[in-house]
């Protein structure tokens, strides 16, 4: 699976240790956000850059957030196809990946971030891709959870402009700063669909 890791400015400080647990899932990862060293991306510019990933098919899920996780929830849901959940420790993540089934989640990289914090990514990423996604929890409530699922990815179509459409229309300065973002720029012209 190919994960995109987009950090926002307030917490590009974290970056090595999100990156750090990331690799230990065994996926293939892709730091195409701000690191601890450079980037000054608002929640808003990587909100954008979740979906620009996700509907472009260059990466198959995102890892993302903000100082409290709520900015980059709410940036990423603005757009189809993204299903975005906050996550703050693990049972979270397992819980969301088996009844949510989302491909995006939202760290508080600040808030609450404190002693033993790369422990708790650790284990979010551990418990968040432990089994398949969409399974169901409790395991007698799978099928209206996949229903509800399947219902939601049917409303996201209905109730969003087309990602063309919202490209051509989105605010010039952030498109522009999403896509002059090298790493990311890269990572969308190597694995995007056109």
């Amino acid at each position: 699976m190919r994960i995109a890791l987009i950090n926002e400015v307030s917490s590009r400080d974290k970056n090595p240790l999100v990156l750090s647990a990331l690799q230990q899932t065994g996926n293939e990862i892709f730091n195409v956000g701000c690191t601890a060293d450079e980037g000054a991306l608002t929640y808003i510019q990587t909100g954008l850059m979740a979906g620009i990933a996700l509907n472009s098919g260059a990466a198959d899920f995102v890892v993302g957030g903000c100082g409290t996780g709520q900015g980059f929830l709410m940036s990423a849901m603005q757009y189809p196809g993204v299903f975005c959940g906050l996550i703050q420790d693990s049972l979270d993540a397992w819980l969301f990946s088996q009844i949510n089934g989302g491909n995006c989640i939202s760290l508080a990289l600040n808030k609450g971030f404190g002693w033993a914090g790369d422990i708790n990514l650790k284990y979010i990423f551990e418990k968040l891709f432990l089994d398949p996604p969409g399974r169901g929890y409790p395991l007698h409530r799978a099928e209206s959870q996949q229903a509800s699922r399947a219902l939601l990815c049917s409303i996201s179509t209905q109730t969003h402009k087309s990602f063309d459409e919202i490209l051509k229309t989105v605010d010039r300065g952030t498109l522009d700063a999403v896509m002059n973002h090298k790493p990311f720029k890269e990572f969308i012209e190597e694995y995007g669909k056109a």
